[in-house]
């Protein structure tokens, strides 16, 4: 099944009755060349390139829940790739460039919106900092704009830009950033990865990992022993616990993560600002106001 706008003419004509089922709800089979622990975002999306770009087709995500239950159905949604460091800056800036191509890949509106980014400076210092953080941008090509005061101004009026606690003297604009809902995107890779014979099991919880003379030989699940020849784990903030079972002790630590987010109204909304550590979605109405 192919989504376009024609389809969706013709299923309103017709009471929305052809509709069907995303994603196959398949019983674990006894193998699988590649298994991948986590059915969110990372893990989806894993299982869609290995058989989309690698041609690994027995593939199984396991999703303890329901896909779109962790992390993927409550993060902050911002799609980016203004960052600095070299190890960071050109891998977000390979990902931006999937982002812009997503919806095209697996024929499924996530509602990518590049409607740009503004990060607010608000000291000589910052200022600084962005300029280093834009020139780094440009060296991969993400394209960046360091704005004065009065440049963003222009964009955003109604900002309080002398009398706030940090008063506003500029910021850092990419304008390719933007948003996705991330609960669309699992769901359009979970869809696509099934269409290339990927089994995604869901309520079918890891509990171990059999390993024998150091090679990996599968999983116990909720649902019985799944074999398979490599295992991957994506799984965010459970990813310590479930290493643990396989041996390994990672050197990470995982910490509670809290966002001010509004809901992404497309196309009304048309900007994204950070202040701090805090994320606003904005847009000005005809009349000059907030929306």
């Amino acid at each position: 099944m192919k989504f376009s706008g024609f389809r969706v003419f013709a299923e309103a004509l017709r009471g929305h009755k052809g509709w069907k089922p995303l994603w196959r709800d398949p019983a674990p089979q006894s193998e699988y060349d590649v298994i991948i622990v986590g059915g969110g975002g990372h893990g989806l999306a894993t299982a869609f390139y290995l058989a989309e770009v690698h041609g690994i087709r027995k593939v199984a995500v396991l999703e303890k829940g329901w896909l779109g239950s962790g992390n993927i159905g409550r993060n902050t949604t911002i799609i980016r790739s203004n960052y600095l460091l070299p190890g960071n800056q050109p891998f977000y800036e390979f990902s931006m460039k999937l982002w812009e191509g997503l919806e095209q890949a697996i024929n499924f509106n996530a509602m990518v919106s590049q409607r740009g980014i503004l990060n607010l400076y608000h000291s000589d210092g910052q200022r600084d900092a962005y300029r280093r953080r834009g020139n780094a941008m440009h060296l991969t090509g993400a394209g960046a704009e360091l704005l004065d005061q009065d440049a963003v101004r222009r964009m955003y009026p109604w900002l309080n830009f002398e009398n706030a606690r940090f008063p506003i003297k500029g910021g850092l604009l990419q304008r390719r950033a933007g948003t996705a809902r991330h609960d669309g995107v699992a769901w359009g890779y979970a869809r696509a990865a099934d269409l290339r014979g990927v089994d995604i099991i869901q309520n079918c919880e890891v509990t171990g990992f059999r390993i024998e003379n150091g090679r990996v030989q599968g999983v116990d699940t909720n649902r019985g022993f799944i074999g398979a020849k490599k295992v991957g784990v994506a799984v965010a903030g459970s990813s310590s616990r479930v290493m643990a079972q396989a041996g390994l002790r990672l050197p990470i630590e995982s910490h509670v993560l809290q966002a001010f987010v509004t809901e992404g109204l497309k196309p009304a909304i048309d900007g994204v600002i950070t202040f701090g550590a805090g994320h606003f979605y904005v847009s000005q109405s005809d009349k000059g106001g907030l929306v």
